[in-house]
């Protein structure tokens, strides 16, 4: 395994509730949700933006997340990542790389996402 895919982050998933009108909607409760430790990652800053307002500032922070080549973790958007203490969301799709030798099978998966904060 190459140095870089050492870290590790948890992906939430929401669980699926109906509201009174019948419609279905993402339901983040502890009980609704799902959460899988994710592995052999390497997780790398991408951006960072800070607006300062009169009453408050917010700060958007990014990162790109690779998964080691033979694996194909269980990401989408939508979901949720829980990394080094913070609780991002997973910003677009996910891409999925197919294998250059083994066609049907992926060769790696990469994703990005944010934390804001304010």
């Amino acid at each position: 395994m190459a140095v870089i895919f050492h870290q590790r982050v948890v992906r939430i998933r929401a669980g699926v509730r109906t509201d009174r009108a019948g419609n279905t909607l993402p339901d983040w409760s502890p009980g609704a949700a799902t959460r899988l430790p994710v592995g052999r990652l390497s997780v790398q800053p991408s951006t960072q933006t800070e607006t300062a307002e009169a009453d408050r500032t917010s700060v958007v922070t990014g990162w790109h997340v690779l998964s080691a080549p033979g694996t194909a973790p269980d990401v989408r958007s939508g979901d949720r990542i829980e990394f080094d203490g913070l609780l991002c969301e997973v910003v677009g799709e996910v891409a999925r790389w197919p294998d250059p030798i083994t066609p049907g099978r992926t060769h790696h998966v990469e994703w990005t996402m944010t934390r804001s904060t304010g």
